[in-house]
């Protein structure tokens, strides 16, 4: 399923200057930013009910980011550098205490892939179950935790925007070009036995979580979809709504990767090899996603259940594969 085009923020649009203070995320064009039109500055008047929605949803954006740049001050050090491993963590907090519905709490986590040798990379999940990794040359561990927190701070800043809220103007705009990326029929939106259909009706169940809060969700749909488990339920003739509400509350855990990893397990029996070139395939992805700053939880979700996978297939058969 294509994306509506409101990614999350890549390497080459994070970066901070120099001096160690943070990059402006620019808005693109046409959105609403704390400079853009209607920003600070001009004088509300007699504003109807609209413009005073997009002036409040305006104000937050702006305490956000500049509750962000107090962080980046604050943990900055002598030698111009950003403790920004500190002020990811100090973000989210920020946003639990102010009433953000985290399932998870703020924990901020962070995996490092062992290595005894660099290029080191560590992966870091957002509250929200987003996941970004280190996008640079990483002679250091720390380094490596700094690169990844780095990317994830200017994403979760970035999805503070209007822009990035699932509102019915955002779930118009996502469903239209899903329809046009899969020249769809227009009346299968309204049909939630369709793919089109189905997506809407997780949008619409979501309607004013941002994007990163909607991540984890659509990573285990996007998981069941890889893993076949969703096709699965259409031949038991489980409908799509059914299948939506079964899994809507469903977090990621071990149970699920597990379920996931004996389905690979059983695949494997009947198609000898297919865990191995899965993996290699999802290695690639991942490889590829996390060098370009992109958000990683399928990628890195996939890659380690079909790791899941070969390890209970046996000493034997892991090492032929690895």
């Amino acid at each position: 399923m294509k994306s509506s085009g409101l990614g999350p923020v890549r390497a080459c649009d994070a970066s901070s200057s120099p001096s160690g203070s943070p990059a402006r995320v620019q808005p693109k064009a046409g959105e609403l930013g704390p400079g853009g039109p209607g920003g600070a500055g001009v004088s509300s008047g007699s504003a109807g009910p609209e413009q005073q929605q997009q002036q409040a949803a305006r104000a937050v954006l702006r305490e956000a980011v500049d509750a962000v740049v107090k962080s980046f001050a604050k943990h900055t050090h002598g030698y111009g550098r950003v403790n920004v491993v500190e002020a990811l963590q100090e973000f989210w907090q920020m946003k639990a205490a102010r009433g953000a519905e985290l399932k998870n709490g703020a924990l901020v986590v962070y995996e490092s892939v062992p290595s005894n040798s660099p290029p080191y990379v560590c992966y870091v999940t957002l509250p929200g179950g987003a996941c970004f990794g280190s996008f640079q040359y990483c002679p250091t561990k720390a380094e490596a935790r700094r690169s990844a927190a780095k990317i994830a701070l200017m994403n979760s800043v970035f999805n503070e925007h209007p822009s990035r809220r699932i509102s019915p103007e955002f779930i118009e705009s996502s469903v239209a070009e899903a329809l046009a990326s899969f020249n769809g029929n227009p009346e299968e939106a309204d049909n939630p036995n369709t793919g089109i259909g189905a997506f809407r009706f997780m949008l619409e169940a979501n309607k004013g979580k941002s994007m990163l809060e909607f991540q984890e969700l659509m990573t285990v749909f996007q998981l069941l979809h890889w893993n076949g488990s969703l096709k699965a339920m259409r031949e038991r003739q489980c409908s799509r709504q059914e299948v939506l509400a079964h899994y809507s509350d469903r977090s990621l855990d071990e149970e699920l990767r597990s379920q996931m990893a004996l389905d690979w397990v059983s695949k494997e029996r009947e198609r000898p090899g297919c865990v191995a070139r899965e993996l290699e395939a999802a290695g690639r992805e991942l490889e590829g996603a996390r060098l370009a700053g992109r958000e990683l939880r399928f990628h890195k979700e996939r890659k380690d259940v079909l790791m899941l996978a070969l390890s209970q297939l046996g000493p034997a058969r892991a090492a032929t594969e690895c």
